[in-house]
């Protein structure tokens, strides 16, 4: 008999059905895997004979061929170990095939059988129930992320014994209804980032009341910013806050962030807030983007999906590595070409870069204690390169609070004031959206902003003069009335007029100036 089990492969964040098939003939004991693995995978044999051994079961003493199918798709990961071990026993006469119809098998073998967290599990169990799979057999460990999925029935198990008493219908108690009023309660505890984000507060950022002001601007349309300052003015102060004030994750955007940082995190619990991803200056480009040779994972871009990507001493970056993030900027995700196909990552983030004025980074006020000659000055800001800089949409210049900034005050800006603030402009936006198929202003498509999103007559005419004269690229143009838009949501403006593009316009000179 030939022992058949279903798991799930994943390309990317996608996932296709992958059929596990098992045949014991006689002969000289061997073990044949078949199906493209990598290596994990390869070594799935002793992980599944020891834990078989471990567990009470004989291994076959026979020659024993694995099929995972389809042939040509790729198959990584250790997760599964626990398809391939219920295939082996359907093969030897142990179970039956009707014990598995239709459950998707997921979970890696350890060696004494218990069963240990697989990566990847929500966009597994995404791809599961997209074709049409309504239960699965999931390590006890990955339950918590399992509730994300409500459609899908979860069977958790701690031990391989535990999983086939289960498929034997010997432990009911084990079915658990993914989703459900379960989701509330979990997704309101788990998140890994709650203790440090309760943490932080504008309330703590001394002085920096105009940057704070275009920061919450950069909040309601997710516009892209770069911080150019002295040490020690607050810029990662800033930066870090961001996330307090951006509204909570909707329930698909949940499953979005938390299908790319189950690759990455398998252990970690749910995401329910925006996440704050910040990658050293010295991270490759791989590790800023993504990628690896076989099993491919997403980037600090893609684990930033939905949140903030912030990178201090931007200039300080290897040459080229920023630049990869000039695509991802436009198309907001992220394509990795390999040999064994493109795999697609989704990246929408809010980019924060952070820059000292100078290499010796004292060029303040009027530059007395910099020790930096002018051309070392304009060559270090122009590490950032032009068409990255043209994609940014707000330039603030983060200067050293004064003393008044440092007295006691009872009117500091708390962070729940501006994401009301936020929360408010973007169901303005939400609202004037309603018919379209986004609902921020950095996404409205570019034909629009000529047509049914263009400002006021004469605040149009002062950009196009700019982009006449040379002085804006057309997309520094669109992402001009982009931003327009934002500051209008904000003070409560039908349309971008005069003082709304003029204030977006400035954002570039500050650039300018500074470069």
């Amino acid at each position: 008999m030939i022992g058949r089990t279903q798991s799930v492969a994943l390309h990317g964040i996608d996932g296709e059905i992958v059929t596990v098939e098992v045949d014991i003939a006689p002969g000289i004991p061997a073990f044949t895997l078949l199906g493209l693995p990598d290596s994990a995978l390869q070594e799935s044999r002793e992980r599944v004979r020891s834990a078989l051994a471990n567990s009470g079961y004989l291994w076959p003493q026979s020659r024993i061929t694995v099929s995972l199918s389809p042939a040509w798709l790729p198959k990584t990961g250790s997760s599964f170990d626990l398809p391939i071990a219920i295939a082996i026993l359907i093969a030897d006469g142990k179970l039956s095939n009707e014990l598995v119809e239709g459950i998707v098998i997921l979970g890696e073998l350890s060696l004494d059988g218990r069963l240990r967290p697989s990566r990847g599990i929500v966009p597994a169990l995404l791809a599961a129930h997209r074709l049409g799979r309504e239960r699965a057999l999931l390590p006890a460990g990955n339950l918590t992320a399992a509730t994300l999925i409500k459609e899908i029935e979860v069977f958790p198990a701690r031990t391989f014994r535990e999983a086939i008493a289960i498929l034997s219908g010997n432990i009911q108690e084990g079915l658990f209804a993914g989703g459900g009023d379960e989701f509330d309660a979990i997704t309101s505890t788990s998140d890994p980032t709650d203790e440090a984000s309760t943490l932080l507060d504008f309330s703590d950022v001394a002085g920096q009341g105009p940057a704070i002001d275009f920061l919450t601007a950069a909040a309601v349309g997710r516009h892209h910013v770069l911080m150019i300052g002295p040490p020690g003015t607050g810029k990662t102060m800033l930066a870090e806050r961001i996330p307090t004030i951006l509204p909570p994750l909707t329930r698909s955007e949940i499953l979005e962030v938390n299908a790319i940082h189950s690759i990455v995190h398998p252990l970690d619990g749910i995401r329910t807030k925006p996440p704050f991803v910040a990658p050293h200056h010295t991270a490759t480009k791989v590790a800023l983007i993504g990628g690896g040779s076989q099993s491919i994972r997403p980037g600090a871009a893609s684990q930033a999906h939905h949140g903030v990507l912030f990178i201090d001493e931007a200039p300080e970056c290897d040459p080229g590595t920023l630049d990869a993030l000039r695509q991802p900027m436009e198309s907001q995700n992220v394509s990795i070409a390999r040999a064994s196909g493109t795999y697609t990552f989704p990246a929408k983030f809010m980019l924060i870069l952070a820059a000292n004025p100078c290499p010796c980074g004292r060029l303040v006020g009027r530059g007395r204690g910099c020790t930096c000659t002018s051309v070392q000055i304009r060559r270090y800001l122009q590490r950032l390169s032009g068409p990255l800089l043209d994609r940014i949409d707000i330039t603030l210049q983060v200067d050293a609070p004064g003393r008044s900034a440092f007295q006691v005050s009872d009117s500091a800006i708390t962070s729940e004031a501006l994401r009301e603030r936020v929360r408010r402009a973007r169901e303005v936006a939400a609202e004037r959206f309603k018919e379209e198929a986004f609902t921020l202003n950095a996404d409205i498509p570019s034909e629009l902003l000529r047509g049914r999103y263009r400002p006021d007559k004469s605040a149009m005419v002062r950009l196009l003069d700019l982009l006449d004269d040379g002085a804006i690229s057309a997309r520094s143009l669109h992402r001009m009335i982009r931003l327009g838009w934002s500051f209008a949501d904000l003070a409560g403006c039908d349309r971008p007029g005069d003082d709304e593009i003029d204030r977006a316009i400035e954002m570039k000179q500050h650039l300018s100036g500074s470069l």
